[in-house]
């Protein structure tokens, strides 16, 4: 009897809390690798200028990206954040006002630094791209149980580790990584368009890893045909771009991953069902080093545990860039992600507190 009440009063407390969000829908958006430091500067002039991490025309490239000023190669190169995030929601991490977000793990590499931020929590034993399948539960698997929200979450990764990394043979959820196609008897003519692009691409990366622009049409086609409530995307482009040493491209992959979101956002913006009801947060699972080390992360490669975050949305009032010396912590995104939904993420371990100054 006390077990009941106890579900009970937890469950009138999710629906109070609910009630006073407007967020009925979220973007999760990972960008693999990208460092703050394009983020709030822009094109950094000590790669930039670097012969051996450029291929692409040099004109070109300095008419795409460069500037005088970190205000204006910063607006070249993510013009989305800055004309649309900074203007109406918050960029949180330029470390030069001393705006501080960091990966709460040791390890600085992929699988523990998506852990941590799905999960909510920092697992010392994850400490391997290896690592099999995820013992921790995450909140995209919790919003997953909640009623109204079955089978309205969904991911869609450029890196095929995303399966293991949220336990989809524990939840069942829909993870789909590169190689699978979108199933369905009735898909639209764009689902059935982007499964096939697929197949035109070649496996630069490698098996694992596609291109985020197949990524990405994967996920809007798929949003469009099926209105989910919590979608999480997964980018890669950017740290395959970084480990082989190639800057101009590095920045496209930012440039592009800038223009997807606006894509997204001016969708939703322009669909009822989506429309002032849906926050899209954004963020790395770990950073980069600096000079030559740039080109990798993990703690042999020092500054990579340094990350940032974007969010725009009904419920997170105007801060644009984040100018307050505070420190947050990628571990307290997940509960964030489930407070603006309306719901008290708990899970099969500790999980970190939300980030207040998101809320109004």
């Amino acid at each position: 009897m006390k077990t009941q009440l106890l579900t009970w009063m937890l469950t009138v407390l999710s629906v109070a809390a609910l009630a006073q969000t407007k967020t009925r829908n979220v973007v999760m958006i990972s960008v693999d690798g990208c460092r703050w430091q394009e983020i709030f500067r822009g094109a950094d002039s000590t790669l930039f200028n670097t012969k051996k991490y450029r291929q692409q025309d040099s004109v070109a490239m300095n008419t795409k990206y460069w500037g005088k000023t970190a205000d204006e190669r910063r607006s070249k190169l993510m013009p989305f954040f800055w004309n649309t995030i900074a203007k109406q929601g918050q960029l949180y991490g330029n470390r030069d006002l001393g705006n501080l977000v960091n990966v709460r793990n040791k390890y600085w590499f992929s699988y523990p630094g998506r852990s941590e931020t799905l999960c909510g929590y920092y697992d010392e034993k994850i400490n391997s791209n290896d690592y099999p399948n995820n013992p921790n539960e995450n909140v995209l698997e919790f919003l997953n149980k909640q009623k109204g929200l079955e089978g309205k979450v969904v991911t869609f990764a450029s890196w095929d580790a995303l399966s293991r990394i949220l336990n989809r043979d524990r939840n069942g959820m829909l993870v789909n990584i590169p190689g699978e196609q979108v199933k369905g008897s009735k898909l639209t003519e764009a689902q059935k368009l982007a499964n096939e692009l697929q197949n035109y691409l070649p496996e630069y990366f490698g098996k694992s890893v596609r291109f985020d622009v197949h990524t990405y049409a994967l996920t809007r086609s798929y949003i469009e045909a099926n209105h989910p409530r919590v979608v999480h995307i997964d980018f890669a482009d950017m740290d395959e771009f970084g480990h082989h040493g190639q800057y101009d491209s590095f920045l496209d992959g930012a440039h592009y991953v800038d223009g997807m979101v606006a894509g997204l956002w001016n969708y939703m913006q322009a669909d009822p069902f989506y429309k002032d009801q849906t926050t899209i947060v954004i963020y790395p699972d770990h950073g980069r080093g600096i000079g030559d080390r740039w080109t990798s992360h993990g703690t042999s490669a020092p500054h990579s545990n340094e990350t940032w975050m974007a969010v725009i949305g009904p419920d997170t009032p105007v801060g644009g860039e984040m100018k307050s010396q505070s420190q947050i912590y990628q571990d307290q995104f997940a509960q964030t992600v489930a407070q603006l939904m309306g719901f008290k993420f708990t899970a099969n371990h500790p999980v970190g507190e939300p980030l207040k100054s998101v809320f109004k």
